[in-house]
This record gives C-alpha cells, structure tokens and sequence, in this order.
C-alpha cells in the first residue's frame, strides 16, 4: 500500500503551510470546519497534512505522523489485530474514519480513509 501523506503537528500551522508553499511548492488547502490543512505535492509524491500541535508538545521532538491510505479502515484494524498490531478506536472526522497505532520504535501511525471520501 502506497504511503502518500505525512502529519506534522505545527504550533504555528499557518506560518508552516506558507514555508512548504513558499520553499517547497505545496499548495494548502482545506475544507470548512475541518481541523487539518493538507499540503498538497504539486509534482507528485506524498501530501503534507498539518494539524495544530498540542500546547505541551515541543518543538524539535519527533512530531510526525506517518498516515497511510486505508478505503476500509475497521476491517484494516481488524486483520492487522490478528497479527498482532493493534489500534486504537475508530475515530470518524468530516467523512472519513481514522485509527492510531505505534510502530515498534513507538512513532505514531495511521491509517485513515480520508483518500477515499466523497466530496
């Protein structure tokens, strides 16, 4: 499965987003009432989310999230289970669903069906 965005917890998510645009060729965008800006690669390869990082997170620490492109994630969390890796509860934001897990270095992880959402 292909691995096509990365969350980055921002403290200034605007300030962020405009440095990716800037330097990098990104373009933000995001949907009303949703909490995430999403950079997107404008030649190709994986899309930046960002996503307002926690008031007690410092800057400079491990601060990143791989997410990957899952269509059905409960049955996803399920499988994986049975081998072992085990997620966290289902989450449903602005019509697409997300669970969270660890990697064995204790980075954080996701599987999300935000790729597949209608518009």
């Amino acid at each position: 499965m292909p691995l096509n965005r990365l969350v980055i917890y921002a403290g200034n998510v605007e300030e962020t987003a405009r440095f990716y645009e800037k330097h990098f060729g990104f373009k933000a965008t995001s949907l009303p009432g949703d909490r995430i800006v999403e950079l997107v690669a404008q030649d190709g390869g994986a899309n930046i989310m960002l996503h307002q990082a926690a008031k007690g997170q410092r800057s400079g620490q491990s601060i990143v999230k791989l997410v990957f492109d899952v269509e059905d994630v409960e049955a996803f969390c399920m499988r994986c289970a049975e081998n072992g890796l085990e997620f966290g509860a289902l989450h449903k934001a602005d019509g697409y669903v997300f669970a969270n897990a660890k990697d064995p270095c204790q980075n954080s992880i996701s599987v999300s069906s935000r790729a597949f959402r209608k518009s």
